[in-house]
């Protein structure tokens, strides 16, 4: 009514800003910038609350589970703004996100305004921010949704009973400040199992042959598929243990011998044309985007995490891009099918849009949470071309990305032929049958628009579908132009990454679409997860973690019993499942018809022993152990035959023990490795000599980021001054040319004397050379300048030093030094072999695979054979490609091979009692 004034509430700022443009001068919106109040840790309850039934959780698990929720420090202004201006309202809009954590959102304000009962309180939801969705959403408001609210609490509390109940059992038995989570927890326990799986997979052997034929009009590749009636093995018939999988037993490996042998018999035979068989081909286009399927696509199209996605996605939302964008569901809206169709249609042809709109079945069974799938806003898409002035980036990129998912989804099917071929080659009694397949795409269809991306073929057999094979017909005789032996390791399953990760989440219906983000994030910033390029490597943390969890609170690590929890939430958000009897039998349950309660199974532990939690072996006796100042390993003290018999009350000799780098992934840890740590450990703390110039004692030690050299300083006992005040001993850390058991006295002084002060240029201004993170350089002032070799840092001149910083400086990536040296070519990769300079010392390179050169090398005797080799053993054990199984390729005349990838109590001011 003219003269009113309404006050519209919404989460984020953007999102205030976009709907403000939306609506009158009548209106007002403000936002709560998230949750305005939460349950607080213990510590911060009141006083006189600590001893209460609030004091152990925040929750009063004697009374309904009743969480006590205070407002939080840094929302208290927000808070008092938001009372005030609701005292000047006539109508109060809650214009939260419509899921559930939106729901709560609003609940929380409805609880904390208070608004007069006089005062019309509306619920006002939309999936897209329009001009045209806010109006019909002031038109269409409702109440709160309390089943929602209760959902969502009930989480809130679920986290809070498990974290609280669980994370003090980690402190004592592995070390303070580590959490627990209900599915935090559970996605570590996926990443550690795969690790498992790496570190107990076995490689195997196995050759195959590829043949080359001569068509009518083009020659084609084949790869044998079977020899003398007997189906050749591959990649995929090996089990992780390194033996055939039963189904593949009767199936004929081939040695580098017999595959040879074979191509030798086979020697100037011509290929008969045994089969051939075409059919046409269809592809459908992918549904459109839910958030799981977004961040998987995004991170394997434009190489963004799940956090990054999520920001991005929630910047294009507020701004009125996109839809609302946590959603399970796929379907779109009528008129999102309409704009997809048209759009479709104007730009690549009515051909291009089948006669009748494609539905996407919804996956999700919680009706009031099933929105539209992400989408372009409005009735009428934006184009990326259209949004280029306005978005940039990650923004532009993303939106671009929903758009031609959308678009795609309502588009024609891909269309096409798809021939398969079998050649028999016979000769000197020895017979082959190759095989190969390709497709010819008629009609792209979809494909003109978009096509989804797929993780790498398993086991290392390459998708040859694209292959276009030449005319030709049963009987025909080929010639055959070669047949190529080649060699293959099976390697072990691929480390997730944050998009795979999230997709195993989703499969085994763990967390929801609002929380796989915070999850995947959860997990690294606690440290059980490092991520290695987009690789997600397990922590030793991790593994003891999940190993006290497994062996003694197994169902709340158990994939089943979480995803058993989702459902049961989503029970609850349809109103088919109370809160309060939910939450008793999850914390109190005797496990008479079900899984034992949280508490009686944290009363009913036994004593853990925090020694075997903390140790997994690594054979001959080895032992890794976590520390609370990290993971080492350790073996008993080794005896010595010709001593005399120790004393029965002598002390046991005291274990080796060996720090691990940081930088060493679990499944890195071999017995070899083990052993190579523990043997380099016996230089740790060698005395290298007196600094004359001093007095004190150089040692060498072996530390988490590398060895490095220190003086010992004197010790006083009678010192009272604070340690932290005391002076720091020098240290430094040891250059790539120099090794733990080798350097001497004169290198740790001259490492110890840096910074080098090189000279002073003409201004006064003094020059130094030093060694640092990322390597050797040049300062003067605040200006730095890299300098190509260590050695540089004790020889360079001032006239040296002065021609470096007459330079431009460069940004970004420097200039390409020249190879230090020249070694071939490689037979696998076919790229030139050279030797150059890096950051972290000189290594081997093809362009694709680097080896950092050993310390016992010579750059003059490193011959071509002696670089194909370790070229050869890094693609064997490097980190395998995602989405399977991968193989290596070796060839025939060299030890080499060639990855390819095959696959809140009643205080009314600042709580409320949540009903049951």
């Amino acid at each position: 009514m003219p003269g009113s004034r309404h006050l519209v509430i919404v989460e984020s700022p953007a999102k205030a800003r976009t709907i403000a443009r939306y609506l009158g001068d009548d209106y007002v919106v403000e936002a709560s910038v998230g949750h305005i109040r939460d349950i607080p840790v213990p510590r911060d309850l009141p006083a006189d609350m600590k001893k209460g039934p609030y004091g152990k959780f925040g929750v009063d698990v004697e009374n309904g589970f009743d969480p006590y929720y205070v407002v939080s420090a840094d929302k208290k202004k927000t808070v008092a703004d938001l009372k005030k201006k609701l005292k000047d309202a006539d109508t109060l809009y809650l214009a939260t996100d419509e899921d559930r954590e939106g729901e709560a959102i609003a609940w929380h304000l409805l609880e904390t305004l208070k608004p007069k009962k006089s005062l019309p309180v509306h619920r006002m939801v939309f999936h897209e921010i329009t001009r045209d969705a806010i109006q019909a959403a002031l038109t269409n408001t409702r109440e709160i949704d309390d089943h929602l609210v209760d959902a969502q609490e009930t989480r809130r509390i679920l986290d809070r009973l498990v974290g609280f109940e669980l994370s003090p059992v980690l402190w004592r038995k592995i070390r303070p400040s580590l959490s627990a989570g209900r599915v935090q927890s559970v996605a570590t326990r996926l990443v550690v199992e795969r690790e498992r799986e790496r570190m107990a997979f076995v490689p195997s052997d196995y050759w195959d042959v590829t043949g080359t034929f001569a068509g009518s009009d083009a020659a084609f590749s084949a790869r044998i598929s079977s020899v003398d009636g007997s189906r050749v093995a591959t990649g995929s018939d090996f089990a992780d243990d390194g033996t055939l999988k039963k189904k593949a037993a009767t199936a004929t490996v081939l040695t580098e011998e017999s595959a040879t042998a074979l191509v030798s018999a086979l020697e100037g035979a011509q290929a008969r044309v045994a089969s051939l068989e075409s059919k046409p081909y269809t592809r459908r286009p992918a549904a459109p985007f839910t958030t799981s399927s977004l961040q998987q696509e995004a991170s394997r199209k434009l190489r963004l995490g799940a956090r990054q996605t999520m920001r991005v996605a929630q910047g294009l939302y507020e701004n009125g891009f996109i839809t609302y964008m946590r959603t399970d569901s796929v379907a779109l809206s009528g008129e999102a099918i309409s704009a997809s169709r048209a759009q479709a249609a104007e730009l690549y042809g009515s051909q291009y849009v089948p006669e009748k709109p494609r539905h996407y079945q919804n996956k999700s069974q919680n009706a009031q949470e099933a929105h539209e799938a992400i989408r372009p806003a409005g009735d009428r898409f934006r184009t990326p071309a259209q949004v280029a002035g306005q978005l940039s980036g990650d923004d532009f990129r993303l939106y671009e990305l929903i758009w031609k998912r959308t678009v795609a989804s309502q588009m024609a099917d891909a269309k096409g032929t798809t021939s398969s071929v079998e050649l028999a080659v016979e000769k000197a009694g020895r017979a082959a049958t190759f095989r190969a397949s390709g497709t010819v795409i008629t009609f792209r269809g979809f494909m003109a628009a978009y096509e989804e991306g797929r993780d790498a073929s398993r086991y290392g057999e390459q998708d040859e579908n694209d292959k276009r094979l030449p005319q030709m017909d049963e009987g025909d005789m080929l010639d055959v132009e070669a047949l190529v032996p080649d060699g293959h390791t099976t390697t072990p399953p691929p480390r997730f990454t944050e998009a795979s990760l999230v997709r195993a989440l989703e499969e085994r219906g763990i967390g929801r679409p609002s929380t796989y983000a915070s999850t995947v994030t959860t997990i690294q910033d606690r440290g059980y997860v490092l991520r290695r390029g987009s690789a997600l490597v397990p922590s030793w943390t991790a593994f003891a973690v999940v190993k006290l969890l497994e062996e003694h609170f197994g169902p709340f690590i158990d994939y089943d019993f979480t995803a058993q929890m989702e459902e049961q939430l989503d029970k609850m958000a349809r109103g088919e499942l109370g809160r309060s009897e939910y939450l008793d039998d999850f914390y109190r349950a005797d496990g008479t018809d079900g899984p034992i309660g949280l508490q009686p199974m944290v009363e009913h532990q036994g004593d853990i022993d925090p020694r075997e939690i903390n140790s997994i072996p690594i054979g001959e006796g080895i032992t890794l152990r976590v520390g609370r100042y990290g993971a080492y390993v350790e073996r008993p003290a080794p005896v010595d035959p010709d001593a005399a018999p120790a004393a029965p009350d002598a002390e046991p000799a005291p274990p080796q023990r060996a720090s691990l780098p940081d930088d060493l992934a679990p499944d890195e840890l071999t017995v070899e490795k083990a052993r190579e740590l523990l043997e380099r450990q016996k230089d740790d703390g060698r005395v290298l000599g007196e600094d004359p110039e001093t007095g004190h004692d150089v040692i060498v030690k072996d530390g988490r980021y590398g060895p490095y050299v220190t003086e010992v300083l004197p010790e006083d006992p009678d010192d009272k001054t604070p340690k932290s005040k005391r002076p720091k001993p020098r240290t430094a850390s040891l250059l790539q040319s120099m090794d733990l058991a080798t350097v001497d006295l004169d290198d740790a002084l001259k490492l110890l004397s840096l910074p080098r002060v090189v000279g002073a240029d003409e201004d006064g201004t003094e020059i130094t050379a030093q060694n640092g993170r990322y390597g050797p350089y040049l300062k003067k002032g605040t200006d730095s300048r890299s300098l190509e070799t260590e050695e540089q840092i004790f020889s360079i001149t001032l006239d040296e030093a002065k021609k470096i910083y007459s330079q431009p400086k460069q940004r970004g990536r420097a200039a390409a030094k020249p190879p230090l040296k020249e070694l071939g070519t490689d037979p696998t990769s076919e790229k030139p072999i050279v030797v150059k300079d890096g950051r972290f010392g000189a290594y081997i390179t093809d362009g694709t695979t680097n080896v950092t050169l050993r310390r016992d090398d010579s750059l003059d005797a490193l011959t071509h054979e002696v670089a194909v080799e370790r070229l050869a053993e890094k693609r064997a054990k490097g980190p395998a490609k995602k989405g399977g199984r991968t193989t290596t390729r070796k060839s025939t005349t060299k030890s080499t091979s060639k990855s390819t990838t095959k696959k809140a109590a009643p205080k009314t001011s600042s709580s409320s009692t949540k009903k049951s």
